[in-house]
């Protein structure tokens, strides 16, 4: 029996903690680019948030089953504690996870903000007669419940696995919202590697699922490139699934040692591919800002030259021309030489006339370069917030949810989203940037005003600290005095309420232009 969990165990390790357990096996590694293996998509869904009133009592909330598993249901009591709130969730009928993929070992629950921002509340454990209990916290106000299938209990965006949602019932207590937030989801089977050929999992009852849920995080940050982007994490997670491999091996029957390590192996795989992921995308984020900065040089380079030649043509053109007319005049007293002055003469007139056709054309290149240049800006701004091309220059829009209501400090999803502007802004160093702030016609204008001053002003402030060039950044409020939607209605209301960017320079074919009126 030993002999047979010894292979079993074995069989199913990582090729990295295997060669860590035996130091004398020689392995050929053939280092390859990492591609990524998270399938990460988009997904808009509409779900009912609630905004807990500070110490307003419990509140109970259900949750009923998605598409993916009907049966499931549970119920929350929400209760708002001092400085916190707690969750109190209970949840029947659901089934063994791998039921949805073999990656699958566990279900997480979730809070999710209005604006999209997810967060792990734990590991909802399916007990024996298919139901679990979990109570956590959460400093978050309004959120929505929601659960899923994951690989392990510590990951930190949740997959496309929903199979529970709240619903808001006569008994809740508190705000609903309804909000289609945008929040990002792991595509089903994401966390399996192309071509990875994934051996079903078979829980040994001896063995903890803790253990599984191990081995899923090491191999999963391994795909990630973990091994390579952040070996020191990677290593001490490797030895510590050694340290759960020994304690599996050994049937010594005690259990809390062997969770205890596997625990920390998942959390510590866990940063080390997040610890990856983020550098492979700095290192992409590089390598586009060098090639826009390289893309930029060369097309400032050949305007430059474009002019510089374009002038000398037009010198030599005029030149041309005063010597045709001075042979013109000398005609009458030496007609042979004067024509054949006039004719050399002629001769390089026309070569300066392609010349100067000749700088033309390289002007018009510019201004293609200068065009194109735009089109990558507008196109690699407009995958973060909502960018459209106007004769001053390219506006980005941001709504009000980037605040708290009638506050200027930025929440977390827009720093986040603007720490991406800013790593684009970086790579165009000449471009200008002019942040307008503008509000409701709610409450005075007095109010208004300075709000959209300093809504502006943060958002200036956060660039800046994101290292954009401060001279090249400026900031203005506009108040209630530019509405774009009617303020007769909550809709419109929200359009007016709203911070826009305005990107213009030479670079990309707009010049500097100083606001007086809308940014529209």
């Amino acid at each position: 029996m030993r002999s047979i969990l010894l292979f079993a165990i074995g069989s199913t390790l990582s090729l990295s903690a295997f060669a860590q357990a035996n130091p004398q096996m020689t392995t050929a590694v053939e280092v390859t680019v990492p591609v990524s293996t998270y399938r990460v998509v988009e997904i808009s869904r509409t779900v009912q948030a609630v905004n807990y009133r500070h110490r307003s009592g419990a509140s109970d909330v259900d949750l009923v089953g998605t598409a993916l598993l009907p049966s499931a249901d549970g119920k929350a009591k929400v209760r708002s504690k001092r400085g916190t709130m707690e969750v109190e969730a209970e949840f029947g009928n659901l089934q063994s996870p791998t039921a949805f993929g073999g990656e699958y070992l566990t279900y997480v629950l979730w809070a999710i903000s209005p604006e999209g921002r997810a967060v792990n509340l734990g590991e909802v454990l399916v007990g024996g007669n298919d139901r679990s209990k979990l109570t956590a916290t959460t400093d978050l106000q309004a959120f929505a419940l929601i659960v899923t299938a994951e690989p392990y209990y510590a990951v930190r965006q949740p997959s496309n696995v929903v199979v529970l949602e709240n619903v808001v019932t006569a008994d809740t207590k508190g705000t609903s919202e309804a909000v289609d937030a945008k929040y990002e989801l792991m595509e089903r089977g994401g966390y399996l590697p192309t071509g990875y050929k994934f051996d079903p999992v078979v829980l040994n009852a001896n063995l903890p699922l803790e253990f599984y849920e191990a081995r899923n995080a090491l191999r999963i940050a391994q795909s990630e490139g973990a091994e390579q982007y952040a070996r020191e994490s990677y290593q001490h997670a490797v030895q510590l699934m050694k340290i759960a491999d020994d304690d599996a091996i050994s049937g010594r029957g005690e259990r809390k040692p062997l969770i205890a390590a596997s625990r920390q192996a998942v959390q510590t795989a866990e940063d080390a591919r997040e610890i990856a992921v983020k550098k492979i995308e700095e290192n992409r984020l590089a390598g586009e800002r060098q090639a826009s900065s390289d893309a930029l040089a060369r097309s400032q380079a050949q305007a430059d030259n474009a002019s510089l030649v374009a002038g000398q043509a037009q010198s030599d053109a005029a030149n041309a021309q005063a010597a045709a007319a001075k042979a013109q005049a000398d005609m009458a007293t030496n007609q042979a030489a004067s024509a054949a002055a006039v004719t050399a003469a002629q001769a390089d007139a026309d070569k300066a006339r392609l010349i100067a056709q000749q700088a033309q054309q390289n002007e018009h290149q510019a201004d293609s370069d200068k065009a194109a240049m735009r089109a990558q800006l507008s196109a690699q701004l407009n995958l973060i917030l909502k960018t459209r091309d106007s004769a001053r220059g390219l506006i980005v829009s941001m709504s009000d949810v980037l605040f708290d209501t009638g506050q200027y400090s930025l929440k977390p999803g827009a720093r986040e989203k603007l720490a991406k502007v800013a790593g684009i802004l970086i790579a165009y160093p000449s471009l200008n940037i002019e942040v307008g702030g503008y509000t409701d016609n709610v409450g005075g204008n007095d109010m208004n005003q300075k709000l959209s001053e300093n809504r502006a002003g943060a958002v200036r402030d956060y660039l800046v600290q994101q290292g954009v060039q401060t001279n090249s950044v400026s900031a203005k409020g506009f108040g209630n005095s530019l509405p774009v939607a009617s303020n007769d209605n909550t809709a419109g209301r929200q359009e007016n309420r709203r911070v826009e960017l305005v990107v213009s320079g030479d670079a990309i074919g707009t010049p500097m232009i100083v606001t007086t009126g809308s940014l529209n």
